[in-house]
């Protein structure tokens, strides 16, 4: 069976991004065998100079060499994380500065970088408390996932959102996370 990376970055426990993604990656589990990674409480540090030193002397920790290798070799990635700070919550940015590993996630032939992953399909599933749509420059996560696509090789990046979420009745919440749901569902039959 085909293997999907499910990247949870959702913090809160009522989080309207985990209601949307939760369906989706549900649907997706009978077409691929799903592994998930909580960000939540994960302990991630901070790529610093010590790190890239440790990198540089060959020494990465063979958990996370590990799991950047599980990453690379996933045939669909699924990240579900909200809209944070004009973009997507920290921990997700140091969990892939983590993953992002020379001679596993990417390479270089000295002249360019290129992408090791078999990834093809990448889902973004977000909830944005302002009226900022995916593609307005207000909003950075998305190019951030195009960019990292670019670098590891991903493939695809589809995004499900829902904005406005903060200034909307509850029934209007929910119309939109259903609407969004719905849409995920239907991405589910290619993807």
């Amino acid at each position: 069976m085909a293997k999907l990376i499910f990247i949870d970055a959702t913090m809160r426990e009522g989080s309207r991004t985990r209601q949307i993604a939760r369906p989706i990656v549900s649907e997706l589990g009978k077409k691929y065998e799903i592994e998930t990674i909580c960000l939540n409480g994960a302990d991630f540090p901070a790529v610093d100079s010590r790190i890239l030193h440790d990198r540089d002397s060959g020494r990465v920790p063979e958990e996370y060499a590990e799991m950047a290798r599980r990453i690379a070799a996933a045939d669909r990635i699924v990240i579900a994380a909200s809209f944070w700070d004009m973009s997507f919550p920290s921990i997700l940015k140091v969990f892939i500065e983590n993953m992002s590993l020379f001679h596993i996630t990417f390479d270089s032939d000295d002249t360019h970088c290129y992408g090791l992953c078999k990834c093809e399909k990448v889902l973004y599933i977000t909830t944005r408390g302002m009226n900022i749509r995916t593609g307005d420059p207000l909003e950075q996560a998305t190019p951030y996932l195009k960019a990292l696509s670019y670098l590891w090789g991903l493939g695809e990046l589809h995004v499900i959102s829902a904005e406005n979420m903060d200034y909307s009745s509850p029934d209007v919440i929910e119309q939109k996370i259903n609407e969004a749901i719905a849409q995920g569902l239907t991405l589910c039959k290619d993807f």
